[in-house]
């Protein structure tokens, strides 16, 4: 299994017995730092990653980190016994897979003594279980380069276990990847596994069918507000529960793992720490800088792409690109929607006549776009179906780069949603999968032009499949999105090293920072849905940049078929829309009842205005993604990055800031005519008036249809206001 982040320095197999050693003698006749009534000091050095710290014992006579200059307690372990736990694990659903524990049997394994090390540099603790065998031996680093490093080595088997952590009354739990309810999960409990975000979110069961926490790109990551991050290592399923079942304790539970790692990042500050967390894991090349111009999406054949460049002009609407998701065909979903082949190909290419193609001469499509101005993109997921790309199929079934079933034969999946075809899945076990598969990608570039596409799926890993390297199908689950990127990765820097490339992944996990460009949150529905519609996009955005993913985008107005677009909705996401780095549009499953930018006069001229507006803050998200590039500081930023100290601000997952410069609070409520939002301290500008307004409270603001409330920080910003009468049309499409 490729594991692109930076592990743990290794210690050996012999870590639990020296620990034990250690632990035992400190029991007998050692006493640490703490008991001793001594304080240690960090060693000289340049501490350039992060405030000093120091390892000691917090109040509760637990392993803690210290701020060495104010002795405030930061992170904290619990306490309370490590957990071991024997399970029998049922699985239960494909695109959206759900676990349930049966007989289930805890062992806790009591602390003993902590020994400290006089510097604070290091701190050791043994486990041990008053009923079996079990042991555990924990060791924490301070690392002037990595933050903090603890490690936890287990003995006697396990299915999983559990890591107490402190929840004093200021903890909070900021990210754990891309999460759609909220920014601080405290009082929640869920799992973190790499799933389709569900088919419905109401956690009824199925196939695909999630609930709140069903995500794209989970993550075993979360900052605290008081300035310092936390990051387990790895790719296990993780469940968490903070602070939902004892209002005093978080727990990490990592299933399948005899050796738990995880870092402590030392801040000081939230920002501070996003970076530390980019620094670990890689961080994305910015996009190329027509990625921060209007993309439209189109269906519908040739005649259909160019009929809709013809009307945006007309329109007056500078469009950067025109995306195809059905470059491969059409495909109509068993629920009436519009769907696409799973191909990577034009659909010419897959019928006897090419004549009756919806993309008949599809190079020519694309040249024939750029020479009119436009960049034009399509469509990729990894699946492999044996039917319609039977080439592909057979000649990666022969190299033994596909997943396979127990008794060697290739894994066909019949339940992934390429009904009623059956469909092969690539087996990234095999480190020749990787290079395979990215040179499909990039013949797409080379045969035909395009210049990104829609990097889709990468979270239906078969639970029940063999690889290549004998690794776990579950962790596979979680690490395919980063091969699955790094595919990608490499065919765009092979053809396009001058990066004018651009492509949108929905799935994630630790590690694909280094490898993906863009990530979109996923197939919300056409609604207004605190579950699953338009009230989700704000805290997904959110929590991605949280995660390290400070490229972000969403679907205008939304993907999967609930009720079909209106204009209202439509009107509110493109308010939205205009102030997300990539402004781009779908037209959704359910196309042909969608409302869309076309629909009538108002609609056009609402879209038209924003379109504009985006336009004009190109040259800021430029800035923001140079500095992305080196920081990892997302370009929209949840208000704890911004306000941390500011407990009114920093927990809003409804609002946000463009790096420092503007605050948005998009109307995310049907039939809404006002709109409640919190001002920081200091003082601020209404975008749409030039009205200067003082901060540090919450007001209601008018938000008319039509109308998203915006604040410039320390400054007015006209040229928002004025964008469609001031900015040079050309320039928002290079």
């Amino acid at each position: 299994m490729s594991h692109p982040q930076r592990p743990p320095s290794a210690r050996g197999s012999a870590l639990v017995v020296v620990l034990f050693a250690l632990v035992q003698a400190a029991t007998v006749g050692g006493c640490s730092d703490e008991a001793s009534g001594t304080k240690g000091t960090p060693e000289p050095g340049d501490w350039s990653y992060g405030r000093p710290m120091r390892l000691a014992l917090g109040g509760n006579g637990a392993i803690a980190l210290r701020d060495a200059a104010s002795d405030a307690v930061t992170f904290a372990l619990a306490a309370t016994p490590v957990v071991a736990r024997t399970f029998t694990a049922n699985k239960n659903g494909v695109g959206v897979l759900t676990f349930s524990h049966v007989d289930l049997v805890e062992d806790a394994l009591i602390p003993g003594a902590v020994q400290v090390s006089a510097d604070g540099k290091t701190a050791q603790q043994l486990f041990a279980s008053a009923t079996s065998d079990r042991k555990a031996a924990l060791e924490a680093t301070v690392d002037g380069e990595h933050g903090t490093v603890f490690r936890l080595q287990t003995s006697g088997k396990a299915d999983s276990w559990v890591i107490p952590i402190a929840c004093d009354a200021a903890a909070s739990f900021y990210g754990f990847g891309e999460q759609y309810n909220a920014v601080d999960q405290r009082g929640e409990a869920f799992e973190l596994l790499v799933n389709e975000q569900g088919n419905g979110r109401d956690g009824s069961g199925g196939i695909s069918v999630g609930d709140a926490h069903s995500t794209y790109f989970p993550m075993p990551t979360w900052l605290d507000a008081r300035g310092f991050g936390v990051h387990f290592d790895g790719y296990h399923r993780v469940r968490v529960d903070l602070c939902k079942a004892d209002a005093d304790l978080a727990t990490i539970e990592v299933i399948g793992a005899t050796t738990i790692a995880w870092r402590v990042l030392h801040g000081p500050t939230p920002l501070a720490v996003v970076r530390q967390l980019g620094d670990l894991l890689g961080r994305p090349k910015p996009p190329p800088a027509w990625a921060w111009g209007l993309w439209i999406g189109v269906q519908g054949g040739r005649d259909k792409v160019l009929g809709e460049a013809d009307a945006l002009e007309a329109a007056g609407i500078p469009t950067a690109a025109l995306w195809a998701q059905d470059w491969g065909g059409i495909r109509k979903n068993l629920d009436g929607g519009f769907g696409v082949h799973y191909v990577w190909k034009p659909d010419e290419t897959l019928i006897a006549d090419p004549a009756q193609a919806l993309y008949p001469d599809f190079g020519g499509l694309t040249k024939t776009l750029h020479t009119r101005g436009y960049k034009f993109l399509v469509y990729a997921n990894p699946f492999i179906p044996k039917e319609i790309q039977s080439e592909r199929f057979e000649a990666m079934a022969t190299a033994g780069l596909l997943v396979k079933n127990a008794d060697g034969t290739v894994y066909e999946d019949a339940l992934v949603p390429n009904l009623p075809q059956k469909d092969g899945h690539p087996d990234f076990g095999n480190p020749a999968t990787v290079p395979f598969v990215s040179e499909q990608l990039a013949a797409i570039i080379r045969t035909w032009g395009v210049d990104g596409w829609m990097h889709d799926f990468g979270e239906w890993v078969p639970a029940d499949g063999q690889h290549h390297d004998g690794s776990d199908p579950i962790q596979r689950r979680n690490s395919f999105p980063v091969d699955w990127n790094r595919a990608v990765r490499l065919a765009a820097d092979k053809e396009r090293p001058d990066n004018d490339f651009a492509w949108i992944s929905r799935s994630g996990h630790s590690g694909v920072q280094r490898f993906a460009q863009i990530h979109w949150v996923g197939d919300q529905e056409t609604t207004w849905s605190s579950l699953d519609g338009l009230p989700t996009v704000v805290p997904a955005l959110l929590n991605l940049g949280l995660a390290g993913q400070p490229f972000v985008t969403h679907d205008i107005a939304g993907f999967a078929k609930g009720t079909p677009s209106t204009k209202e909705l439509w009107m509110r996401w493109t308010e939205l829309g205009a102030f997300t780095p990539v402004m781009r549009t779908h037209e959704g499953a359910d196309k042909l009842n969608n409302w869309n930018w076309d629909k009538d006069a108002e609609t056009t001229a609402h879209f038209r205005r924003y379109t504009f507006v985006h336009c004009a803050l190109r040259g800021l998200f430029s800035t923001l993604a140079e500095e992305a590039g080196v920081s990892s500081a997302p370009l929209l930023r949840a208000m704890v990055l911004s306000d941390p100290d500011d407990p009114a601000a920093r927990g809003l997952a409804d609002q946000f800031m463009i790096g420092d410069a503007l605050l948005i609070a998009p109307v995310l409520q049907q039939g809404a005519t006002t709109r409640t939002l919190y001002l920081p301290a200091g003082s601020w500008w209404d975008v749409w008036t030039g009205q200067k307004v003082e901060g540090g409270r919450t007001l209601t603001v008018p938000a008319p249809l039509g109308t998203i409330p915006v604040f410039g920080k320390h400054r007015d910003w006209p040229e928002l206001r004025d964008a469609e009468t001031t900015v040079d049309a050309a320039s928002c499409r290079s």
